[in-house]
C-alpha cells in the first residue's frame, strides 16, 4: 500500500477482518441485570471495612492467624509438612499425616500457652508484672544509635 492510498483510506479500513464494528449504534442502552452497586469498576477489589478501622483490623487478624498456622506446620524444626518430604501417595494417608501433624502442632501451642500462664500466676504471686514478649522492632534513635556505631 503506498503512502497515498494510506492517508485516503479512513482507520476503520485498516482495521482486521475479525474485528467487529458498529456502524450503528443503538439508540437506548442496554438493560443491566446487575444492580448498579454491582457494576462498578472496583467491585472485586473494594474491602468490606474501611483500611483504619477497628473491624479491619479484626478481620485482618484472621488472615495473620492463617499464615502464622502455615508457616508453623512447613517448619522444618517442628513438624514439616513442606513439599518432598513425606513419600505417602494417596489421599487418605496424607489426610491421616496431615491430621497428625495439625494435631502435634495444636498440642505444642497449647502446652507453650499453659506454661506462659503458669508463669505469669507465678510472677503474680511473687507481686511482679506479667513477663512480656521483648520488643522487635526498633525505635528510630536506636536504628540510629547502632546505624552510626563504630564497629
Amino acid at each position: 500500500m503506498t503512502a497515498a492510498r494510506r492517508e485516503a483510506t479512513p482507520a476503520t479500513d485498516l482495521l482486521l477482518l475479525s474485528h467487529p464494528t458498529h456502524r450503528c449504534p443503538p439508540t437506548t442502552a442496554p438493560a443491566c441485570s446487575n444492580p448498579p452497586a454491582l457494576n462498578t469498576i472496583n467491585a472485586k477489589t473494594a474491602q468490606k471495612h474501611d483500611y483504619p478501622s477497628r473491624e479491619h483490623r479484626r478481620s485482618y487478624n484472621r488472615r495473620t492467624a492463617a499464615e502464622r498456622t502455615f508457616s508453623t506446620t512447613n517448619d522444618r524444626a517442628t513438624n514439616d509438612l513442606s513439599r518432598g518430604w513425606c513419600r505417602l501417595f494417596g489421599l487418605t494417608p496424607i489426610a491421616l499425616f496431615i491430621a497428625t501433624a495439625l494435631t502435634a502442632r495444636n498440642l505444642r501451642i497449647a502446652d507453650a500457652y499453659n506454661a506462659r500462664q503458669t508463669e505469669n500466676q507465678r510472677r503474680a504471686a511473687n507481686g511482679l508484672p506479667p513477663k512480656r514478649r521483648k520488643r522487635r522492632r526498633q525505635t528510630l534513635d536506636n536504628l540510629a544509635a547502632t546505624a552510626n556505631a563504630p564497629p
